[in-house]
């Protein structure tokens, strides 16, 4: 008798090649899955293992010709210790409250994100997309995906991460902010406060996308120290030079509001 699996294969396409929005004269092109069904959860989590991102109900990978510069990245939590300057940040906006929310997308959470785009990706894809297209982004998800908001004493919300809950801890798809508060450097704030909320929930990796060494855009992410990088299908610690990295300091206290 010949056994038939009920299953599917799971299907991969490759995308067309697009200018890289990173590194200038060179293309990207990736390979995409759809994460619908019942499985989803399932195959998310296998993905984001192997180095794949969500994005809507498809995951991805970059498979362009000749250049690996896209690394993933992630941050054991347990083994990860905040430089001075990290710990720094993290007081400077120890005052702000922070609320988990279902991802839905609101005007105020819209209105943040353009000034954000704006002023630091002006010429990028996502600095055209209009309140619809924000909407998608954050609501049309087939997993379990939730949104912290986090607000200063006055009720202003001042920064918004986007996170997918995945097996082993959690994946940030996108943190935005307020453009016009530099001083208080929300992007590092907003993974070191995620880095504390893995290990709140016992699970040990806040995945961050991908590490691209070449690209200003993306260099702030080596600069967590014990970071992993995904080579050939391996994780193994990113060893870079860091700032400020003579004296690591304790795990940093964290409030959940």
């Amino acid at each position: 008798m010949t056994y038939t699996s009920p299953r599917h294969p799971q299907l991969f396409y490759t995308t067309a090649p697009m200018p890289c929005p990173y590194l200038p004269e060179r293309m990207e092109r990736k390979v995409v899955t759809d994460i619908t069904g019942p499985q989803a959860e399932q195959l998310h989590n296998r993905l984001s293992s192997a180095g794949f991102r969500r994005s809507h109900t498809i995951a991805y990978a970059p498979v362009c010709a000749g250049c690996t510069a896209c690394v993933p990245i992630r941050l054991p939590v347990h083994r990860f210790r905040p430089n001075r300057t990290q710990q720094r940040i993290f007081r400077r906006n120890h005052e702000l409250l922070s609320m988990d929310v279902l991802p839905r997308a609101t005007e105020e959470q819209f209105a943040l994100f353009r000034r954000y785009q704006q002023s630091r990706h002006g010429n990028g894809d996502m600095a055209g997309m209009n309140a619809a297209d924000y909407r998608n982004m954050v609501e049309d998800t087939p997993i379990r995906t939730f949104m912290i908001e986090f607000r200063d004493r006055e009720g202003q919300l001042v920064c918004v991460s986007l996170l997918d809950r995945v097996e082993d801890g959690l994946s940030a798809v996108y943190t935005f902010f307020d453009p016009d508060m530099p001083r208080r450097s929300l992007g590092t704030y907003a993974i070191l406060y995620l880095v504390e909320r893995v290990r709140m929930m016992g699970l040990s990796h806040l995945y961050l996308g991908y590490w691209i060494k070449g690209s200003p855009k993306m260099a702030y992410k080596s600069r967590f120290h014990t970071a992993e990088i995904m080579r050939r299908g391996v994780w193994s610690e990113l060893v870079e030079p860091q700032h400020d990295t003579s004296h690591f300091l304790p795990v940093l206290p964290v409030t959940v509001g």
